[in-house]
């Protein structure tokens, strides 16, 4: 059988199949702060502040005006799970609830029936460079669900599990954000998660590989889709077949897949899942299953502000001197 359904070369977002509806890449070589971790003023010459998108220089502002990232915006309808492979996030949201997160670090929201949230890139740094990878992935929520309340986690570094696999020079290192693999259970999402039922067979993985390291990708439930994204490397073989691209793999998600890396240090996304076969009905950050509820949530978001911005500013960043923290809507604060 051939195991590969179909390859596509890496776009921006990239291509998502049900129960996920989008996922981003970012990888932006953030210069130095200007000691408030922000954007000097120099930097942001040529840029079309609020809306830039563009890479120059190595990074992005994406929609902020002082400092990059994702001022305070509506969701309605699915889940948003951030992973953080280098760099700072602060998170903020209307609930109050509010969280500094790190390399190794998932923050794992529900939108539920609204929430405003911020993602905010502070550049704590300014005396040096400060580079940030992240993925951004939205999970769809089933109609049952979509309008249940908001719901905030922090997955720590530390409590995520790992696998490694290989010899000391040939390593794979697997990130098991959720799902099963291999023996080892990842952490559990919010409640009300399509992930949150085992049945549902969510996965999310980050894969990395080093030279020539080989591993085999186990079979999961037949009616689960499973994508891989290759976004880093130089090439890696898949059931025999050579990708020199970056590139999205779909693949039949019954068969054991081997994997051979190539001669740099390759990584990868895992996404799989059974799909929620619902009808998707999607405008800006709203996500229902019909275009009449996709209008009351328009309706209701400027009439409500889904309970209004408790914070002083739309571009909310933490004290400087805070590391990884996670302040919940009860008031309870954590620490890894």
């Amino acid at each position: 059988m051939d195991k590969i359904l179909h390859i596509e070369e890496l776009g921006f977002p990239w291509k998502t199949r049900d129960p996920f509806i989008f996922c981003a890449y970012h990888y932006d070589d953030f210069p130095e702060g200007d000691g408030k971790m922000q954007i000097k003023e120099e930097y942001k010459k040529g840029r079309q502040i609020g809306n830039d998108f563009r890479i120059l220089n190595g990074w992005r502002m994406y929609h902020g005006q002082s400092a990059p990232g994702f001022p305070y915006h509506p969701h309605r309808g699915f889940e948003t799970v951030t992973i953080n492979k280098k760099g700072v996030v602060d998170h903020s949201d209307s609930l109050g609830a509010a969280g500094r997160f790190m390399s190794g670090d998932v923050q794992w929201m529900t939108a539920g029936k609204g929430v405003l949230h911020s993602e905010m890139f502070p550049l704590v740094n300014a005396d040096k460079r400060n580079p940030l990878e992240i993925f951004q992935i939205w999970l769809n929520l089933p109609s049952y669900n979509k309008m249940v309340d908001p719901h905030f986690k922090m997955l720590w570094a530390e409590d995520i599990p790992e696998i490694v696999l290989g010899s000391d020079d040939k390593l794979t290192k697997i990130q098991i954000i959720t799902g099963s693999l291999l023996g080892k259970e990842g952490i559990s999402p919010t409640p009300h998660s399509w992930a949150a039922d085992p049945e549902n067979r969510v996965g999310i993985y980050t894969v990395e590989m080093s030279p020539g390291a080989t591993w085999t990708l186990p079979p999961t439930d037949p009616e689960a889709v499973r994508d891989l994204y290759f976004y880093s490397g130089d090439k890696v073989e898949i059931d025999g077949v050579n990708i020199e691209k970056y590139a999205v793999i779909s693949v039949h998600s019954e068969a054991a897949l081997d994997i051979i890396n190539g001669e740099k240090n390759g990584k990868m996304l895992v996404l799989e899942g059974k799909p929620i076969a619902e009808p998707v009905a999607q405008h800006g950050p709203f996500v229902m299953n019909t275009r009449a509820e996709i209008m009351q949530a328009f309706e209701e978001y400027q009439r409500t502000q889904f309970g209004g911005w408790p914070w002083n500013v739309q571009e909310k960043m933490h004290d400087p001197s805070k590391g990884r923290f996670a302040l919940y809507a009860d008031g309870t604060e954590e620490t890894p």
